[in-house]
């Protein structure tokens, strides 16, 4: 197989079976694993009856240390890390692996997604609507390779839905995320990854699903930061401290989306 899902999983998900059975009943198979640094008998008992190899991370614990131990483990060439609270539909390795045959250099694949908001799919609100817009360049695989095009798209925020993304590993630094920000890790990645030669593959087929709860981490790095500061620090990277406020004010909206 050349494609991994690496769950990272954390304490004792009520989701974690469904996105277990999720990407086992894909169209095309890929290599499974778990990684977690919270072991537990809910965790252990679900990989015994899943037929599930574990690692165990017992370096230092946080998100971005159990994405990259994820990505270590894996010895396949393409790897999604899949976030245990989150689905993804039968076609998403079938449509990565097409992808792939036909791209030159690919650095990442993505997908669009839904949002599932207390059991129900959600396919449509603002923030969704947004992303697309924002993305909609990189539907055309000749501007997939423009480092200046992903770079226009990313000063305006992160329109890249982090658990759809799948990374080719032979293409990219053997470590994706740095443990400098709690809200704004994916996006700092894109941005350093965005300079990189080579293609951001956008499927606009929806392909999973985002689930949104209060016990999210993502809610709950916004609860504990509010976010502003992060979202500073990277408009910065695109902007003058002056645009970087103003874009920063205006992104903060986008919090209001993981509201249950």
């Amino acid at each position: 197989m050349k494609h991994t899902f690496a769950i990272c999983a954390y304490k004792e998900s009520p989701y974690l079976e469904e996105c277990i059975q999720s990407v086992l009943n894909q169209t095309v198979s890929s290599n499974i694993i778990l990684v977690t640094s919270t072991p537990n008998d809910f965790i252990f008992s679900l990989c015994k009856k899943y037929r599930i190899p574990y690692w165990i991370n017992k370096g230092e614990a946080g998100i971005t240390q159990d994405w990259n131990f994820a990505y270590s483990k894996c010895k396949t060439p393409f790897v999604t890390i899949t976030h245990q609270d989150d689905i993804y539909f039968e076609r998403y390795t079938e449509e990565l692996l097409k992808a792939i045959d036909k791209a030159k250099t690919p650095l990442i694949f993505f997908t669009d997604y839904c949002e599932i908001r207390n059991g129900t799919i959600v396919k449509k609100n603002r923030l969704l609507k947004i992303k697309r817009i924002m993305l909609f360049p990189l539907k055309f695989p000749f501007l997939q390779r423009r480092i200046f095009m992903r770079r226009c798209i990313l000063a305006f925020g992160s329109p890249i839905c982090c658990p759809s993304v799948a990374y080719i590993k032979g293409n990219l630094p053997k470590v994706i995320f740095q443990n400098n920000f709690r809200t704004n890790e994916d996006w700092e990645a894109w941005e350093r990854l965005s300079r990189l030669k080579g293609q951001f593959m956008y499927c606009s087929k929806i392909l999973m699903g985002h689930r949104i709860h209060q016990d999210s981490e993502t809610s709950n790095a916004i609860k504990e930061t509010g976010r502003t500061q992060e979202d500073i620090q990277m408009y910065r990277k695109f902007w003058p401290k002056w645009m970087a406020c103003i874009l920063s004010r205006l992104y903060k909206n986008s919090e209001k989306s993981n509201d249950v």
